[in-house]
């Protein structure tokens, strides 16, 4: 059973004032004026519609950082905005960061993607069959997802903060039986990103943190991205909110998320993971080809779905192809969106979870194809 602390919530200031809160920070000309009242308009429309108390959405066109704002607040009770550098939880977004890690360390050869993962992660048992990391990347290792009410571990709601995120986190699930044979069936897995983390600690001889921030933060230069430690001071962060059963805006249920980083414990800008889409499509973090592998969508022998590669989904936007990740957790709802042909890309970040994000943010990447 989910617990709320139902603490009561006054909006400080009306919608309108909300959204002229909004912090926009321009680096061209792009997207042009009729394109911005357009996102201002959705953007308008999304907090309206969805009581999110605010949200944040950065775009890249022609493989450049060329814009990101701040709609509504960020904290109600202090009224703090939101700005282009307000940080969110990713939620599942840090999916797509982590398999960046892992992608990375088998390009440098340091990491066989079809080796049994016990090779690079030998805390994790033996399940009668080999798993990979290219599987478990893919959700096709039959490693659960979460599990209700486990006795003394409430996972979607944990509040034991674990100082070994890999450790604390494989300890949930570790020892269960695979929900399928290796390879046979998709099966969508946060905990399964743990047993990544794992390999990619087993792989580069590091922390799987240290690996993520010299690896993958630093060289896409964001330095706006942190892990999601509950306990420390972190500036700009935002609040995480919530709705009740009547549709009042609440604080959200309290989450440490220490037990899943790899899979949804990282927290960043709009501005932040603008530069992380630069850099996947520029080639900074990883080949092109590589690229093109981590969105490619792998294939269940039992046929079930067919459409998430190695951390980044792929479908059709407006007849382009498009890869990307969403996220929700308590207090947050993201998306990312990459057309890697026309090298754009669309960053959404709001601070309530259950909004729809996705849809915002395929709906401006519609807008800016529809203005190329």
């Amino acid at each position: 059973m989910h617990t709320f602390r139902h603490a009561s919530l006054r909006l400080l200031v009306p919608v309108v004032a909300l959204l002229l809160a909004a912090q926009a920070s321009a680096q061209t000309g792009k997207p042009a004026a009729a394109e911005r009242a357009k996102i201002d308009a959705a953007a308008t429309q999304f907090l309206e519609t969805s009581k999110a108390p605010g949200v944040a959405i950065a775009v890249v066109e022609d493989g450049e950082f060329t814009w990101a704002a701040g709609y509504g607040m960020a904290d109600l009770e202090n009224a703090v905005p939101v700005t282009a550098n307000t940080l969110f939880r990713l939620a599942s977004v840090s999916k797509p960061v982590s398999a960046v890690a892992a992608l990375e360390l088998w390009e440098q050869g340091k990491l066989d993607l079809d080796a049994p993962i016990q090779k690079y992660c030998p805390a994790f048992p033996d399940k009668g069959a080999v798993i990979t990391t290219r599987e478990v990347l893919g959700h096709l290792g039959g490693i659960r997802h979460y599990k209700e009410g486990a006795a003394g571990l409430p996972e979607v709601n944990n509040t034991i903060h674990f100082a070994d995120p890999i450790a604390g986190g494989m300890s949930f699930f570790k020892d269960d039986a695979l929900v399928a044979p290796p390879g046979t069936h998709y099966h969508y897995s946060t905990q399964g990103y743990t047993l990544v983390g794992c390999a990619i600690e087993g792989a580069s001889g590091g922390l799987y943190t240290d690996v993520v921030k010299q690896d993958v933060l630093v060289k896409a230069d964001m330095l706006e991205t942190f892990v999601d430690d509950w306990f420390a001071v972190i500036p700009h962060r935002t609040r995480f909110y919530s709705k009740d059963a009547s549709g009042k805006v609440i604080n959200a249920e309290f989450l440490d998320s220490s037990y899943k980083i790899p899979g949804g414990g990282w927290i960043s800008s709009a501005s932040d993971m603008a530069r992380f889409e630069i850099a996947l499509m520029n080639g900074k973090l990883l080949k092109p080809s590589t690229f093109t592998m981590m969105g490619s969508p792998q294939k269940a022998s039992d046929g079930s779905e067919d459409f998430y590669g190695m951390g980044l989904t792929a479908s059709k936007l407006s007849g382009n192809e498009m890869v990307g990740h969403s996220g929700g957790q308590q207090g947050t709802s993201t998306m990312i969106v990459m057309i890697p042909a026309k090298k754009l890309g669309v960053v959404v970040l709001a601070n309530m979870d259950g909004v729809a994000a996705n849809k915002l943010a395929m709906d401006i990447a519609s807008m800016l194809l529809a203005a190329q």
